[in-house]
């Protein structure tokens, strides 16, 4: 058995909310937390999607602004293809760090092929500062080999944290996000294996469960659940316990940015004038939508 850390200094569960599979884009199923009736909103995070992408389903063009999108893969592949240029493949393990800014229009199409299984990934929207809305698009793309893993009892323990972006036991990630944000992926082989996350303080926090089932402070929490954390000046992290054998978590956090938050579907701004500007940018082609009325991508026909 692994050796428990104590958690006299472990954030505790304040809330739980189930994410309940739901159809999004076409013919993709999504599990959503954050961003659903539960959950409306969690500053900074605005959406959390466990999505699955079956034959005939996906994401065609579609425009953002004023966020990020950040999709990581667990299975499968998916292919990405924007306004900008920019086009590729993301494979399992890997990431796409994407800032929006001031305006994109993109795609997003699953790859399927004999024996390969169904796409499935995480995508997680994350409202960016007001100062930097109206950023150019930018992205961060990173293979799984590239992504670094953290061993808290060394290769051959108990526990991995791949560390999608921040830092975990004096590993960190070479992405940047334009505030700040921390994406863990926590993987635990056997019961009672154990890792103590360090967690800003101040940042707002949440868990995510993928497969197997957890400890927090005694309770127990089943897969497909986002678990909101506390925030005191007492608590330097969070104390998670396998509750039994190849259990996977993904842990976030990020700095709150207590702004105004105006949506209408993919557009984020900090006021209604905003969207306002932003609908008009959009039909116009103009202010980062110069291509709204010519570009199309070439996977998006379904």
């Amino acid at each position: 058995m692994s050796q428990v850390i104590p958690s006299q200094n472990s954030r505790k569960v304040t809330k739980k909310i189930e994410a309940v599979e739901t159809p999004e884009g076409a013919g993709a199923t999504v599990r959503r937390s954050i961003g659903s009736g539960g959950l409306n909103r969690l500053d900074p995070f605005l959406m959390l999607d466990h999505f699955n992408l079956t034959p005939g389903s996906g994401f065609p063009d579609h425009p953002h602004r004023g966020q990020a999108t950040v999709t990581y893969m667990l299975e499968g592949s998916v292919q990405h293809e924007d306004s900008v240029g920019h086009k590729g493949t993301i494979g399992p393990g890997d990431l796409q760090w994407m800032i929006a800014g001031r305006g994109i229009i993109h795609a997003e199409m699953p790859v399927f092929g004999p024996g390969q299984p169904n796409p499935k990934g995480l995508q997680l929207w994350i409202d960016l500062p007001r100062q930097h809305k109206m950023a150019q698009p930018s992205y961060q793309e990173l293979t799984r080999d590239k992504i670094p893993s953290a061993f808290p009892e060394g290769e051959d323990g108990p526990s991995e944290i791949v560390v999608i972006s921040g830092k975990s036991y004096g590993v960190e990630s070479p992405v940047r996000h334009l505030g700040g944000c921390w994406y863990l992926d926590v993987k635990l082989k056997r019961k009672d294996a154990n890792v103590f996350q360090e967690i800003p303080k101040g940042w707002t926090a949440f868990i995510y469960t993928l497969s197997g089932s957890i400890q927090i402070e005694g309770k127990k929490f089943e897969k497909y659940y986002t678990l909101l954390l506390s925030s005191d000046d007492e608590s330097t992290g969070v104390s998670v316990t396998a509750a039994e054998d190849n259990t996977r978590f993904v842990l976030i956090a990020g700095e709150p940015l207590r702004q105004p938050v105006v949506q209408m579907g993919p557009f984020i701004m900090n006021s209604r004038e905003g969207i306002q500007q932003t609908i008009m940018d959009y039909q116009l082609g103009r202010n980062g939508f110069e291509k709204s009325r010519s570009w199309k991508s070439q996977i998006g026909g379904l």
